[in-house]
């Protein structure tokens, strides 16, 4: 039961961020300048790499458009395929009912992003003949950063709300309710911060010693193993979790983690077992 005697911080921000405009907001903001600086990190370690900048700016267009892609459908299937299949107008950001409304980048499910972020990097070495798990280490360092940003705007429009508790820095979300709840999304911008500068630092001291996929491994490892930890300080996304032992959030954080341990697993591998040598 929460205390009413306690202080706690009173969020009282308006999602838009010029409040007589519905957009832009706030969290299509972060969204931008998280991909701004990501592409900026990316710039400085294609020059440090000897890359070409020209081929980074085609990636990227493919890495965008693949990730507001997979994260916008991975909400539709994985969270409200029934909700979508009867409203099909609203996979736009765009509501027709009551009336006419701009949605924005609202129903993007970060599994779905990840998704799609390997399919376009997939679909871009092969058309351009580059190393699939080299520009995944890369790309795993600014999604980080990127994911800090992300999570901070779904803190600006209230919302993955975390459960009530009575700890000092909880929030009260005013535009929702009066009670004091951890501020789930700020546990994971936070946390993506320190991801972020841990693997930038680690790729500028070993740079091109690492086996490809190895920082793509860890990156997988504990983002989505902290992702799972931190859907149990988040409310349910859909009514349909309640029924479930882990929730949804839960559920898909689950490959992504076996596929980084596969990944750290091979890169082991490659570093101890001596190599076979025909006679």
């Amino acid at each position: 039961m929460i205390s009413p005697t306690l202080s706690f911080i009173l969020w009282d921000v308006n999602p838009n961020v010029f409040p007589a405009f519905e957009i832009p907001k706030w969290y299509g903001l972060c969204w931008a300048l998280g991909i701004f600086l990501g592409f900026r990190v990316m710039s400085y370690i294609y020059k440090k790499e000897g890359k070409s900048l020209e081929k980074l700016d085609i990636l990227a267009t493919y890495i965008i458009i693949g990730t507001l892609l997979g994260a916008r459908f991975g909400h539709i299937l994985f969270y409200d395929p029934t909700y979508y299949w009867l409203h099909p107008i609203e996979i736009l950001p765009i509501r027709l009912s009551p009336h006419f409304k701009f949605t924005g980048l609202s129903g993007l499910a970060s599994h779905g992003g990840g998704i799609g972020i390997f399919l376009s990097i997939y679909l871009y070495c092969r058309k351009y003949n580059e190393g699939y798990l080299w520009i995944l280490d890369r790309i795993s360092i600014i999604a980080a950063l990127a994911g800090a940003f992300i999570r901070f705007g779904n803190l600006m429009n209230s919302e993955m709300i975390g459960i009530p508790t009575n700890l000092p820095w909880a929030f009260i979300f005013i535009n929702l309710d009066p009670i004091p709840r951890h501020p789930a999304q700020l546990y994971e911008s936070i946390f993506c911060v320190f991801l972020f500068v841990m693997m930038f630092s680690v790729w500028k001291v070993k740079g091109n010693k690492l086996h490809d996929g190895f920082l793509t491994g860890i990156f997988l490892i504990l983002l989505f193993s902290f992702r799972f930890i931190d859907e149990y300080f988040k409310i349910n996304q859909e009514s349909f979790e309640s029924h479930l032992v882990i929730n949804m959030g839960q559920i898909l954080s689950i490959p992504f983690i076996l596929a980084g341990i596969i990944l750290v697993q091979l890169n082991y591998f490659r570093n101890h077992i001596p190599k076979i040598h025909n006679t």
